[in-house]
């Protein structure tokens, strides 16, 4: 999940779209940086994200990545219109039903720029366009975004562990001493 900003579903994304229906899709990846007009959505993708953060703690929720492409001869000088990426949309949602609080995450690359997933920070109708600013994803602690800790403190507390009052005492035994067998005793 996005660090400091939150992400946007699947549900306002697709509002965004559906409410702009005749303007042009444009994708700004970074600053002064645009998708090539003639992208295309080569498929909308979702992924259910289970994991155990380094805490010890369960997190799941599900990505809705929507992947862009640019082909190597360029074949347009504007790119789709809102309502031609709606109907790959409307033939994405026939065949799989995609969570409308999914995260969305616009997947893009091009010789120029490493692919990448990442976020859509804000769209803004502008005259003739719908411009989708792209965001970059970050890593982070989710055991820091509770209130943990991520280290060790002064303490010697363990990372992202919570506070232990005291730690439990092992009872080590001395497994030579203890292995003596003797014929019948069924221990070997």
């Amino acid at each position: 999940m996005m660090n400091n900003q939150e992400a946007m579903n699947w549900q306002n994304f697709k509002n965004a779209l559906v409410q702009n229906p005749d303007l042009i899709l444009q994708f700004q990846y970074a600053e002064s940086l645009w998708v090539d007009a003639s992208y295309h959505i080569t498929e909308i993708k979702q992924a259910p994200i289970t994991s155990v953060d380094c805490g010890g703690v369960l997190n799941s929720w599900t990505e809705v990545i929507v992947q862009l492409w640019e082909p190597a001869a360029k074949s347009t000088e504007r790119a789709m219109q809102v309502s031609k990426a709606l109907s790959i949309v409307k033939v994405v949602e026939s065949k799989l039903q995609l969570n409308p609080l999914g995260t969305v995450k616009i997947e893009f690359g091009n010789s120029q720029f490493d692919t990448r997933q990442m976020y859509p920070a804000e769209i803004i109708a502008a005259g003739e366009n719908l411009v989708v600013n792209l965001t970059p994803d970050f890593t982070q602690c989710k055991a820091i975004n509770r209130g943990g800790s991520c280290g060790t403190t002064e303490s010697g507390e363990e990372c992202c562990a919570p506070a232990a009052t005291e730690k439990p005492k092992i009872q080590l035994v001395n497994l030579a001493a203890a292995a003596s067998c003797s014929t019948g005793s069924g221990c070997c």
